[in-house]
């Protein structure tokens, strides 16, 4: 019978659980990590394929590089660190090598320098049609300002970074051939929110954080798993120009999402304004109830939301 995604990772978590981790975490969170003292250091890892990531003919090549660099920083960044390296693999076909190949690597240089992100390695090898791009990023951290999806608190509001849906609806246009809107811009080229996830890391009043990849229907409910919780979303809350449903199942947005004490709320908005000029709203709580609710105007709704899957 088929599984899905994450009930396939579950059970990889499980069949590797009772293996020595080295001083690395399990599996669980964006990113692993590794005491170093007073320091840690966190590594994730993401891969691209073409077709099902993006498309050749929708994309530049350096469009490409920075969606497979920008996937791979978020989760770095949601860990409440600052990414410091990264090793990329790429399985190009012969239409790929040479010019196509070239032009990566130059706009992965030019992210790479932006951020301050060095590469320390990698692998190439041929494949027989389509580009395939695997990324680990490695991030340093402060262990106490460590963030993890298992630490939310119930009370907590429930948060989101800028607005959410323009990545979900700009595939859609995509799809249709419309590559110029500025939600199909937006697709393409996603930012990771860095400097916001470095920010909230310091700040103690924020408990669970993660970034939004899959949709917030997809993943609050890691979340929640992880920290034995449930939550409510107010719909109308949700900061989106699109319809509803590219901002709660739609992926690839990137901003964050988290958890923090209620009555702090506005000071770290405040002063995660002033720090990074970004937005943060409030759009729900974490409850004792282990389900998620969605409400519309604080009414209770009947919907079946489900974020991104790959499987």
């Amino acid at each position: 019978m088929k599984k899905s995604e994450f009930s396939f990772i579950g059970d990889i978590a499980t069949m590797f659980g009772s293996l020595p981790h080295h001083g690395f975490e399990p599996i669980g969170d964006d990113c692993t990590v590794l005491d170093m003292g007073d320091d840690a250091l966190v590594m994730t890892t993401d891969m691209l394929v073409e077709d099902v990531h993006f498309l050749r003919g929708a994309s530049s090549a350096a469009e490409i590089a920075h969606k497979s660099l920008m996937v791979n920083l978020s989760d770095v960044a949601a860990m409440g660190a600052k990414p410091i390296a990264t090793l990329l693999s790429l399985s190009l076909p012969e239409s790929a090598q040479g010019v196509w190949s070239e032009e990566f690597m130059r706009g992965y240089y030019e992210v790479s320098k932006r951020e301050g992100v060095a590469l320390v390695g990698g692998d190439t090898t041929a494949s027989r049609d389509r580009i395939t791009i695997n990324v680990v990023a490695i991030g340093r951290v402060a262990k106490e300002n460590i963030k993890r999806r298992s630490d939310a608190r119930i009370g907590d509001i429930v948060a989101v970074t800028g607005k959410l849906g323009a990545s979900s609806k700009g595939l859609v246009d995509i799809m249709f051939g419309d590559l110029d809107t500025e939600a199909a811009r937006a697709h393409r080229l996603a930012q990771a929110r860095i400097a916001e996830g470095v920010f909230l890391g310091t700040r103690h009043e924020v408990h669970a954080m993660m970034d939004l990849s899959d949709g917030i229907a997809s993943d609050i409910r890691h979340i929640m798993e992880l920290s034995d919780v449930g939550a409510d979303i107010e719909l109308s809350a949700i900061p989106t120009d699109y319809d509803i449903r590219y901002a709660t199942t739609g992926g690839e947005d990137f901003e964050l999402l988290l958890t923090l004490d209620s009555e702090c709320f506005d000071a770290v908005a405040t002063a995660l304004h002033a720090a990074t000029g970004t937005t943060l709203t409030a759009v729900g709580r974490i409850t004792d109830s282990g389900e998620l609710r969605w409400l519309q105007d604080g009414t209770p709704q009947e919907l079946e939301l489900k974020g991104f899957t790959h499987f």
